[in-house]
Order: C-alpha cells, then sequence, then structure tokens
C-alpha cells in the first residue's frame, strides 16, 4: 500500500485542473491558433495578389468578397483538420506525419475552392489568391504547429499534459520501456510504476516503484487514474495478455499498448499487412522515414558542400602541416561500417605515425586500456600535429566528402569496424540502420571522457529519439563543444 501512497503523491495534478482537462485545453488552444493562423494567412494572400499586383490571372478584387469567403471557409478548413485527426493527441506532437497531414488538408480544401470557382459563375475569385493562399496557409499553419509543439514540449517538461503510464511486467524489456519514456520528458508519459508477479510489491525498480502483481492490474488503474497501460509481453503469460485486452480493449478511458518482447528489434518501427486476411507485422529496414531521409540528406549535401569550399584553404593548410611533420601520407582510411552494413573507406587526416603499432608493442598496458576503451588519453602514436588535429577534431574534416558522397551523415551514432559491432550486442542492428555522423550525441556530451558503455547507450538514444531538430540542435552545440576541447584526445 505504502508503493500505492507513493505513485498517489508523485501524480499529484499540477495546478487546479487535472492532467487530461489540460490537454484538453491546448488542443482547443490549437484550433484557435489554427482558426487566426488561416485568417493571417489569407490576408496575406490577399495582400500579395492586390496590394503587391503579383498578377496570375484576372479576378474580382472587392476586399468584402474575400472576407466574407473567408469567414465562410475557415470553420470548414478547422472541420475538415478534425476529421483528418489533426486535434487526436495520438497523432499529434512526434514525427512529421502531423506536417504531412496539414499539407493533405490544405491541398483539400483548395481543390474545393477551385471547384466553387468553376461551378459559380457569379463569383469570379483571383486565380492568383486561391494560389497564394495555397503558399501562404500551408507555411502558416505548419510554422503554428512547429511552434505549439515546441510549447507543448515544453508544458510536459514542467509537468503538464502528462499520461499517467503503468508499465505491466519489470523485466529486461519493461524497464527499458520505463527508462526511454523518463529519458524523454517531452514525449508526456508519467510512467507511476510496475506490476510483476515475480517481485515483491513495493520494491523500486530503476526508481520506480512495483505496485501489486498483474492480478491488481483492475484495481491499481482506478486507484491511480491509469491512463496508459504498457504491456511488455516477454513478462506475461498468453492467458494474461488475452485477459487484459478483455479488460481495456473497448475502454475509452485506458489505451492499451503492447510492446513486442524484441525491443532491440523494432526501433526501425514497423507496420502491420494482411496477407491472406492474416495481419502480419513486418520491421521496416531502416529506421527514418522516407520524408525524414530526403531532409537530412538534403542538410546533409548542402552544409557539406558549403563547408568544404569555406574549409578548404585551412585544409591544404593543415595537410602541408602533416606533410612537414612526419613521413606518411595525408590521409588515414578507416574501414567502417555504414548503413545496411555496408563497408566504406572513412577518411581522417593522419595524427598517428605510420609505425604507431609498432610503437604501442612498447607499452603492454597501454594495449590493455586500448582494447578496452577503444581510445588512449595519453598516445604514443600520435604526433605532435596529430595531438593538436585531435584536440579540436580538425582530423575529421575529410569525412566532409564521406557526407557529400552519402556515406555518412553530419549527425548520427559513431562509426564502427566490424570487430566492434560485437560490443554493441543486439543493438548493433540498431547502430546499422542510421548513417554513422561526423558528430553526435557523444560529441557534445563529453567525448572521449565518455566510457564505452555510456557512448552506446548515446548512440541508441539518438536512434530512437531522431528528428530533424534533434540533428540541428546537436550541430549548433557541437561548435563549442569543439572549442572547449573537453574530452578531445
Amino acid at each position: 500500500m505504502a508503493s500505492i501512497e507513493y505513485a498517489l503523491t508523485k501524480r499529484q495534478s499540477v495546478g487546479a485542473l487535472s492532467q487530461h482537462a489540460q490537454r484538453h485545453l491546448f488542443l482547443i488552444a490549437m484550433a484557435i491558433a489554427d482558426l487566426l493562423t488561416l485568417g493571417a494567412a489569407f490576408a496575406v494572400a490577399y495582400w500579395m495578389r492586390f496590394n503587391l499586383g503579383l498578377a496570375i490571372a484576372e479576378g474580382d478584387p472587392a476586399y468584402y468578397l474575400y472576407q466574407s469567403l473567408v469567414i465562410a471557409i475557415t470553420p470548414m478548413w478547422i472541420i475538415s483538420f478534425y476529421i483528418f485527426k489533426l486535434y487526436n493527441s495520438n497523432f499529434l506532437f512526434g514525427g512529421t506525419q502531423e506536417y504531412g497531414r496539414v499539407v493533405q488538408v490544405n491541398a483539400l480544401m483548395i481543390v474545393l475552392l477551385l471547384c466553387f470557382t468553376f461551378f459559380t459563375q457569379s463569383v469570379i475569385l483571383s486565380r492568383g489568391w486561391l494560389v497564394f493562399s495555397w503558399m501562404t496557409t500551408t507555411l502558416f499553419l505548419m510554422l503554428t504547429r512547429f511552434v505549439m509543439r515546441r510549447i507543448a514540449y515544453g508544458l510536459r517538461v514542467k509537468g503538464f499534459m502528462r499520461t499517467s503510464t503503468l508499465v505491466v511486467g519489470a523485466d529486461t524489456e519493461g524497464r527499458a520501456i520505463a527508462n526511454q519514456l523518463r529519458d524523454t520528458p517531452t514525449c508526456g508519459a508519467d510512467v507511476v510504476g510496475f506490476l510483476d508477479d515475480q517481485i515483491p510489491c513495493g520494491e523500486k525498480i530503476e526508481g520506480l516503484p512495483v505496485l501489486g502483481t498483474v492480478a491488481a492490474l483492475q484495481q491499481i488503474v482506478g486507484r491511480l487514474g491509469v491512463e496508459e497501460v504498457l504491456l511488455s509481453m516477454s513478462a506475461l503469460t498468453r492467458p494474461q495478455v488475452v485477459k487484459i485486452y478483455e479488460m481495456y480493449s473497448q475502454s475509452e478511458a485506458v489505451t492499451l499498448r503492447f510492446s513486442p518482447g524484441l525491443l532491440e528489434l523494432f526501433t526501425t518501427g514497423a507496420f502491420v499487412k494482411e496477407w491472406g486476411t492474416v495481419p502480419l507485422v513486418s520491421i521496416n529496414k531502416v529506421r527514418l522515414s522516407d520524408m525524414e531521409a530526403i531532409l537530412k540528406r538534403g542538410i546533409d549535401f548542402s552544409v557539406a558542400l558549403v563547408a568544404l569550399i569555406m574549409l578548404a584553404p585551412l585544409m591544404v593548410a593543415l595537410a602541408v602541416m602533416i606533410a612537414l611533420d612526419s613521413p606518411g601520407p595525408i590521409f588515414h582510411r578507416r574501414y567502417v561500417l555504414g548503413q545496411g552494413g555496408r563497408l566504406f573507406d572513412a577518411l581522417k587526416f593522419r595524427t598517428m605515425f605510420v609505425d604507431g603499432n609498432d610503437i604501442l608493442e612498447a607499452f603492454p598496458d597501454l594495449r590493455e586500456e586500448l582494447k578496452a576503451k577503444q581510445k588512449l588519453k595519453t598516445d604514443p602514436r600520435v604526433t605532435r600535429v596529430g595531438a593538436l588535429l585531435r584536440r579540436y577534431s580538425l582530423d575529421e574534416l575529410p569525412q566532409l566528402l564521406n557526407v557529400l558522397v552519402g556515406q555518412m551523415s553530419l549527425v548520427g551514432p559513431r562509426m564502427i569496424t566490424r570487430p566492434e559491432q560485437e560490443n554493441y550486442g543486439m543493438m548493433r542492428l540498431n547502430l546499422l540502420t542510421v548513417k554513422p555522423g561526423l558528430t553526435g550525441l557523444w560529441q557534445i556530451s563529453g567525448r572521449s571522457d565518455l566510457s564505452y558503455d555510456e557512448r552506446v547507450r548515446m548512440d541508441m538514444q539518438y536512434i530512437r529519439n531522431y528528428s530533424i531538430w534533434l540533428d540541428l540542435m546537436i550541430i549548433l552545440r557541437t561548435i563549442p563543444a569543439v572549442l572547449r576541447a573537453r574530452g578531445a584526445y
């Protein structure tokens, strides 16, 4: 009972409104924001067409006509958003699907307006206004959604708009789910604890209490007002799963979700296809959706191209310094694994003596350290110029060429060799679903000062929580991290 009281205390709502009411109030605010955004977008489209004189075709310039039309159609726009689940929290605040739905609804509504002008001879709308309206509504609404998403994330981090979540099963998978949700406060999950038949009630797992056995599920859900029940399938028997499904499959108050028992494999996402009326689950081969991959590749190519042009004089100077400092090639080629397990040569400026392995033979303790950590804080193989290059990560500048040709990304997990992938265990399957990065979470979080296990954890954290905005945040934080030179050796 003490553990339940602890969870009740933890579940106290922030402010007077319940978490459920807070979420509904925020969705109403989103609808109002969309309504105001549409009005502004249509007004800007009118200004572009008639005030700037950007004519595409003739049309009646009477302001009252467009004003009356906008007042009539904006509620229809909001209703369409509701129909397309753009006010359904299950489809918001994550990924690019929300923006895709905005584009779809806008295109549909503009087509309906075109049909209206075609069949209504008494009203001659400017085709230019329609084109500009499509452009402004799409752009303005996507910007509004972006801002509202950031506001929602901020509120969730502060304890508002959160969803009471119970994990059934405290096995390895259940704990991994709970940790993943707690490590991502912007997702809004408020994990209150576990249910498990093998661990005594009251014991804490990863800082969360075990609230009872699986048989006590209904009682605890009602007592704590749980809204999401997550099942770790590997911790439950088939009869238990069926019984829980019977309890909540038709519930309006509780959402039931299933973890497949193969968390390491499902990082890339999955889709269900009916084959001969049998629903079968397939795992995506890559982590990013097509739209995410296109956006990421566009950023990679453009930034790498500009950076190579701007940094070309510096790279030439560094090449000369390397050649003068010690005999050997300018570049070091490292044979590493890319997306899908494809091997490629990752380019770096050479930072070691060419007989570095022979030098290391004289230091058996350093050989053991290298084997354990894959890095040496004091490395006798490194040249004088090489030490400078490593300190500020200048040795990695040639990898911009790998980014340019599509073998690497600006942001991603650390590149690894084929033997090194065994250190990732089952997680190696996730690691190869995205391209390795020139920088990443490990780069802005301590670099070589991190343990190998911490680097693995950060790679997995990046892959599971990938977004364009996370990439941009990492890129912006990389420059000061490199200048501080912390953990660089």
